[in-house]
């Protein structure tokens, strides 16, 4: 599912379940030593899947271990994302020459828990989502919102090395073309290379949400 939404210099790949298969170098064993089991093999399946995506793009397999905070340490020459939630992982990869960032998230489809809107949503999406709930009452708009900036977030750390809050983005979907627009509403952004807008799209199928970012080699930095 996950590459319908992406473009096509991404190498992606998911799974639907934890794969027996899937195995971790040392060091990334080493990572979750002290996790339960469960944590371990989502784990290991989502890195099952991004040394996937590196095969597909002529890569050897690599560990992948956490850096600061738990942002995926890449190959030299590779961006990425990881995502998982129950029942789904997911991971997207491709060539810094191609794309300068890559977020991705998955969700289960169902409205977020009471109270954490007001902690996810700033007043002009609370009233984008009332709006967007009439016309399209089946689709989860709060999780939909929720999912879009944690793959802002993860498209922005790895430029930025900087904190983004929730209601740091304002985000704006447009369900036409199931795409997102987001304003990064952070100030004082003058270090290049930092971009003051994101674009994604996003899908919902099969009671789970995916939402994709990516940063262009040619979109314009902000001086």
């Amino acid at each position: 599912m996950i590459e319908e939404i992406l473009p096509p210099v991404v190498a992606a790949e998911e799974a639907f379940a934890d794969l027996p298969e899937a195995t971790l170098f040392p060091a990334e064993q080493a990572a979750v030593a002290q996790a339960v089991a469960g944590r371990r093999a989502e784990f290991a399946t989502v890195r099952h899947c991004a040394r996937a995506a590196l095969h597909r793009l002529g890569m050897p397999p690599a560990p992948i271990l956490p850096g600061e905070r738990r942002a995926p340490q890449w190959p030299p020459g590779i961006v990425g994302s990881m995502t998982h939630c129950t029942g789904y992982r997911a991971a997207a990869l491709a060539r810094e020459r191609d794309l300068v960032a890559i977020g991705i998230d998955a969700e289960l489809h169902g409205e977020l828990p009471e109270g954490v809107l007001d902690l996810v949503a700033v007043d002009a999406e609370r009233a984008m989502l009332s709006r967007l709930a009439a016309e399209d009452p089946k689709t989860c708009w709060d999780r939909l919102l929720f999912s879009a900036k944690e793959s802002i977030y993860k498209a922005w750390y790895p430029l930025t090395g900087r904190w983004l809050d929730f209601a740091d983005a304002q985000v704006t979907f447009e369900p036409a073309g199931q795409r997102f627009t987001t304003r990064i509403l952070v100030p004082d952004m003058g270090t290049a290379g930092q971009r003051p807008e994101f674009t994604g799209r996003y899908l919902v199928r099969n009671g789970i949400v995916l939402t994709a970012v990516v940063v262009l080699q040619d979109a314009p930095a902000t001086r």
